[in-house]
């Protein structure tokens, strides 16, 4: 039970590891928006009429591919590639599932459909970023924890 309460008591004011968890993010978003925003461009750009759920389903599961396969190729750099990939589905898989849900309900919600405007590229990441942050950060002072 103290690992519990004491997990649960970090300090949500350092500086350092906010900076640690934005990196992480910011490499983790750059992932997924290749995927995602490059799936609903295609649909959009090719005048594919789909569902837009079925659009926003596509786009996040290659929002989520493309991220583990840009967090294994950087993590290839500092161990085996088997493990680079049990890292990246390990400790990424939570914050890039709230990353893509925040991108995709955002732009949902502004534009109606799936669908990309230079209005909406900006906001739709700026949720992307923000959703995960506090767990990434919570995942680097309770438990020690980084993808990158």
């Amino acid at each position: 039970m103290t690992g519990i309460v004491s997990n649960l008591a970090i300090d949500w004011r350092c500086t350092h590891t906010w900076k640690i968890a934005s990196y992480n993010t910011s490499w983790c978003l750059l992932g997924c928006a290749i995927g995602d925003l490059g799936t609903i461009a295609y649909f959009q750009f090719m005048g594919i009429d789909w569902p837009v759920w079925v659009i926003m389903s596509l786009a996040i599961f290659n929002g989520l591919m493309t991220s583990i396969i840009l967090e294994t190729i950087i993590l290839s750099r500092q161990m085996t590639l088997k493990l680079a990939f049990k890292t990246a589905i390990g400790m990424s898989l939570i914050s890039m599932i709230g990353m893509e849900t925040a991108m995709n309900v955002t732009d949902v919600v502004l534009t109606g459909g799936a669908i990309l405007t230079w209005w909406v590229i900006p906001i739709m990441l700026a949720a992307g970023f923000i959703t995960p942050l506090p767990y990434n950060y919570w995942r680097l002072k309770a438990l020690g924890k980084a993808c990158h």
